[in-house]
């Protein structure tokens, strides 16, 4: 085997489809903290939005072109979207509870997993699913160590 990988992958940006473009950067920047790095479209009318927060990356880009779009959501074209869930690292979970509670934001659950995670989850305007996290456990402190070289107890 060698050392050179095949694929050369140096990051990730899911692209989510969504509804309502305002709506969606209302919550992920005024809300989550993601700042806006490209855009396609006229402004405020974007159809599509590169964004980053602290090297994680989303795209977002609206279900319809435009003039297309109806006056609700089609049930058949966001159905799935709930089978979708993000994961974060997050190394102030109950804080951002408190704080997304405060801004009216409804939280699914919040809870620390087996596995030595700790967690909230929450769904996005479109539905899809987010899940902040942290370890809690030394044995999964460990493992992000080993995986992203620095030792994570202290955020």
């Amino acid at each position: 085997m060698t050392d050179k990988r095949a694929v050369d992958i140096r990051g990730m940006a899911p692209l989510l489809e969504v509804y309502d473009m305002a709506a969606s950067l209302h919550f992920y920047c005024n809300l989550l903290g993601f700042e806006i790095v490209m855009t396609a479209g006229p402004e405020p009318d974007y159809h599509w939005v590169w964004l980053s927060s602290a090297g994680t990356e989303i795209m977002l880009n609206t279900m319809y072109e435009p003039g297309e779009r109806p006056p609700s959501p089609e049930v058949a074209r966001a159905k799935h979207h709930g089978d979708t869930t993000l994961y974060f690292g997050c190394a102030n979970v109950d804080e951002a509870v408190t704080y997304m509670r405060g801004k009216g934001v409804t939280i699914d659950a919040l809870h620390t997993t087996s596995y030595g995670m700790r967690q909230l989850h929450l769904t996005d305007p479109d539905g899809y699913r987010l899940c902040f996290q942290w370890p809690t456990a030394d044995e999964m402190f460990a493992v992000w160590q080993q995986r992203y070289g620095r030792d994570f107890r202290n955020g």
